[in-house]
């Protein structure tokens, strides 16, 4: 591999692949090899039900495994550390069956056990280690170990979208040691012990963690070819914040694997040969939720002025590539129960003038309006994770003010964000995103103790009067103890078509996790909401 001709990093700088130097067939997996992966953010905790942060995702899929795998094109729920369950017809019981001589990479056994420890420590938390709740697990009540590779959970309410959650990143299996940790010491990569592929073998905090490979690992999921070790020697991570770097880097050979792969970068990787890849997320889409707390978005006027003045094809067109859809529902048309609500997201300035006439707000010298001495302006923070947040943010703010409505978009680092973000007097608005391939994704956005999308908790204001929408809520419930499938994905479209109802969320677009690989790089796959999994993937250039 060349040296960079750039300041990389001195961490990539340093990188020299090594490996077999054997000719391979592309159809021929190759072992050996480090692939070099830039990842656009430092991980943050790596307690499995925070995983849904991709930095966090991106870790915790090569060095965990699940009780089941979720087919990426199927979407069916198949085998993997158990070897077949069985369920009540209401839901509320499940029994697993487990691969026998499974381990954790400390060589304790993955066993009913351990498997029993994990869910209940994901299904109730544990307030002495600050563990919070899996929002992937609804209605868990307990466990109870049958036998050494027999474990059977109970639910105190239908639980549908169980069996599914088994497959998500955010109920990886850890062992006894990791879950005996408090949550602190959980953002430190080294404190993860999984039965994947791969183990951490160092990490330098913030900037880089590596991964080896396991060479005892013999458990894949079942349907897949490969079984025994994966194929590569190792994985390096390295944090590379600027996007010029990632994409130069994978271009100059310096780099095999990039994630956030921006649309304005995706045409010349292409041109190049290098493979894009825009996993779809499958959960709810790239959207900007109303905090109704705060007064100034407190009148459903107001917030369906905003949804009618926003021009989301505008920003698609602008901004993205074919790979980012324009949002035509809540959810993204590849999720399950997705209705097609475009009708209702329509844009249409004259109707949103009108709708902010009728509510009292006049124009002023300035453009932007007012009522009772109150200016309509309105503040939201950049959202790091979401691709392009800024300049969306940016371009929402100049459609609004066609319209007479300020927007302040604030950066997405600064120090104060966390807190006023739960404060509906500071910011009236969230970008939000959820990926799950179960209908359970949008509990996990709006309800209250989930994401809490709406701050329907109460923010940290005792100045504003409390929102709570108990129909939205009943609703959420519902959906996640029907276990009639048919009925569960109507409920979802109730949701969906309740959120826009109330105009309580504007949808934007459809979110990927946009990757490039270089085109030595072979066997790279994605699990269903679009986080990489490497244990098959191989290099042919060392």
């Amino acid at each position: 591999m060349a040296l960079p001709r750039s300041p990389v990093s001195l961490a990539l700088a340093a990188v020299i692949l090594t490996g077999s130097a054997a000719a391979c067939a592309a159809d021929a997996p190759v072992t050996g090899g480090t692939l070099i992966y830039l990842e656009q953010q430092a991980h943050t905790n790596l307690y499995p039900p925070a995983g849904g942060f991709y930095p966090n995702g991106g870790i915790l899929n090569q060095i965990t495994d699940k009780l089941t795998w979720q087919n990426p094109e199927t979407l069916k729920v198949e085998p993997w550390i158990a070897e077949s369950w069985s369920t009540n017809a209401d839901k509320t019981e499940y029994t697993f069956k487990l691969r026998p001589g499974v381990t954790f990479s400390d060589g304790t056994p993955l066993d009913a056990n351990a498997v029993a420890k994990n869910f209940d420590t994901y299904g109730l938390g544990n307030k002495a280690q600050r563990l919070p709740v899996s929002e992937v697990i609804n209605n868990y009540q307990r466990s109870e170990v049958i036998d050494p590779l027999t474990v059977k959970f109970y639910f105190s309410k239908p639980s549908p979208g169980f069996l599914q959650g088994t497959a998500t990143i955010g109920s990886g299996l850890v062992s006894l040691s990791t879950l005996a940790r408090n949550f602190d010491q959980l953002g430190d990569a080294r404190h993860i012990i999984g039965s994947g592929p791969f183990v951490v073998s160092n990490e330098k905090l913030g900037r880089e963690v590596d991964l080896v490979r396991r060479k005892e690992y013999q458990w894949g999921p079942k349907n897949s070819r490969q079984q025994g070790p994966a194929n590569l020697d190792g994985i390096k991570i390295l944090v590379t914040p600027e996007d010029s770097v990632r994409i130069g880097a994978l271009l100059a050979g310096q780099a095999d694997f990039i994630r956030q792969v921006q649309a304005y970068d995706e045409k010349q990787a292409q041109e190049r040969h290098f493979p894009v890849y825009a996993a779809p997320t499958r959960g709810v889409n790239d959207s900007l939720s109303f905090r109704p707390d705060n007064p100034l978005v407190s009148d459903i006027r107001v917030r369906q002025a905003l949804l009618h003045a926003t021009n989301t094809k505008q920003v698609v067109e602008t901004l993205f590539s074919p790979n980012y859809p324009q949002a035509t529902s809540v959810v993204a048309a590849t999720a399950a129960g997705y209705v097609n609500l475009a009708d209702q997201l329509t844009f249409d300035q004259a109707r949103a003038k009108k709708l902010l006439d009728e509510a009292g707000w006049v124009p002023d010298a300035s453009g932007i309006r007012q009522k009772e001495g109150q200016r309509l302006s309105l503040a939201v923070y950049e959202s790091l994770p979401q691709p392009q947040n800024k300049e969306v943010l940016q371009l929402v703010a100049q459609q609004w003010r066609q319209v007479g409505v300020e927007l302040k978009v604030k950066a997405g680092d600064a120090g104060s964000k966390t807190l006023d973000n739960l404060d509906p007097l500071q910011t009236p608005l969230n970008v939000t995103e959820v990926g799950r391939a179960d209908p359970d994704v949008i509990k996990s956005s709006f309800y209250p103790a989930n994401r809490d999308a709406l701050l329907q908790k109460g923010g940290l204001s005792d100045k504003v009067k409390s929102f709570r929408d108990d129909k939205l809520n009943q609703l959420l419930v519902n959906i996640s103890a029907e276990i009639d499938p048919a009925k569960r994905l109507n409920l979802t479209g109730d949701v969906q078509r309740y959120l826009l109802e109330q105009a309580y969320v504007i949808p934007i677009f459809e979110e990927p996790q946009v990757f490039a690989g270089a085109p030595w790089l072979k066997g790279v796959k994605f699990e269903a909401v679009g986080r990489p999994s490497l244990y098959g993937a191989w290099l042919e250039k060392h």
